[in-house]
């Protein structure tokens, strides 16, 4: 009897918690697509009140309500991503590659992004050899995207954000992007790979992105039944990596 009233109060503590992240994740849901919405309504509304003859207001107000579109649509695939892999599961198309030749395309790509705020990306060192992996190419290069994407959000003007991957152990890669952004306080650390958890609310608005980036993340590499992992000095910068299968 003990054992079944056990069972039953662990049971309905589970519920209660899935219950108590149910109402939060739909609050945070809502208040994403919420903000940017009534941002491009607004600027709409100016136009169409007589705002739209002005041709310089026009093009402002046309160009900011572009942005809240982006941002509501950024909103949107990642959380149709997030379902897609708690619904149907990951699926993976495993395969052998070069993950020094995915990084450079993230670096070509991210290049511009990080110039406008003055930050260089870079490898560690230079590499005279190929490092192959094993894994699904297009939702490693997703993770390493999400994660320079961060340091660049985050990373302090004039800073630089480096690339690397060194040996784990016989049979594991650690891939780092760090960063000497501003670092990340302890009492975050935790709860940094939650669903729109966001260590400063207005900066992080401020920056865009929808605030499921990492938990992409955590969800790609978990996946792979790799390891995330983050190491954090406020004022001094940030270390995420994640562990990868050598190729044999």
């Amino acid at each position: 009897m003990q054992r079944y009233v056990e069972g039953k109060r662990l049971e309905i503590k589970s519920l209660t918690e899935r219950d108590s992240f149910r109402r939060d994740f739909l609050g945070n849901v809502a208040h994403e697509l919420k903000t940017p919405l009534f941002t491009v309504q607004g600027y709409i509304l100016t136009l169409l009140e007589g705002a739209v003859n002005d041709k310089q207001i026009r093009m402002k107000y046309l160009d900011r309500a572009n942005k809240g579109v982006e941002r509501l649509v950024a909103v949107i695939k990642d959380l149709d991503m997030i379902a897609k892999l708690e619904n149907d599961g990951m699926k993976l198309n495993v395969d052998v590659f070069n993950i020094l030749e995915v990084i450079q395309n993230v670096i070509d790509l991210f290049e511009m992004k990080a110039k406008k705020r003055n930050i260089k990306l870079k490898f560690d060192k230079i590499y005279e050899f190929p490092v192959f992996v094993k894994g699904d190419v297009e939702k490693i290069e997703q993770v390493i995207i999400n994660l320079v994407v961060n340091s660049i959000k985050y990373g302090s003007p004039n800073g630089t954000t480096i690339i690397g991957v060194e040996d784990f152990n016989d049979k594991k890669f650690i891939l780092k992007v760090i960063d000497n952004g501003e670092g990340i306080k302890k009492e975050h650390i935790s709860r940094l790979f939650e669903r729109f958890y966001r260590v400063d609310q207005s900066r992080s608005r401020e920056q865009g992105g929808s605030g499921l980036g990492l938990s992409i993340v955590k969800h790609i590499v978990e996946a792979h039944d790799e390891n995330i992992l983050l190491k954090s000095t406020y004022g001094k910068g940030s270390e995420f990596s994640f562990t990868i299968e050598k190729a044999r």
